[in-house]
């Protein structure tokens, strides 16, 4: 996986078209903001975070990579991203082993029948 560095300038940009986009669009049934559950929450994922709560549209927020940690961690983890972004409602997610996908549909399935 090639890591890219980008640009403050482009940073910028960047967020203000997400902003844009997620305050701009109507028809947003639901906004997924994924993390990695290995790592705290960087400053741009906290301020993608604000970003999706201000939108006042529906959200959950998935910690993916939950196979890449012991099992019996995942859940330090999940209480660790919750606190650092002040969130209670957070979903561990592996993409590889499938692990948690039930409770994140239901979530999802949710979210979708309160509209």
């Amino acid at each position: 996986m090639a890591i890219v560095k980008c640009q403050n300038k482009n940073k910028k940009m960047f967020g203000k078209f997400i902003e844009e986009y997620l305050f701009s669009r109507e028809n947003i049934s639901l906004i997924i903001l994924l993390l990695d559950i290995r790592h705290k929450p960087t400053e741009n994922d906290k301020m993608m975070y604000d970003y999706i709560k201000n939108t006042n549209k529906p959200y959950i927020v998935i910690a993916n990579k939950a196979d890449k940690i012991a099992v019996t961690k995942v859940q330090e983890e999940i209480n660790n991203i919750k606190n650092e972004l002040g969130e209670e409602k957070i979903f561990p997610f592996s993409s590889e082993r499938k692990i948690y996908s039930e409770e994140i549909w239901k979530n999802i399935e949710l979210e979708l029948k309160k509209q």
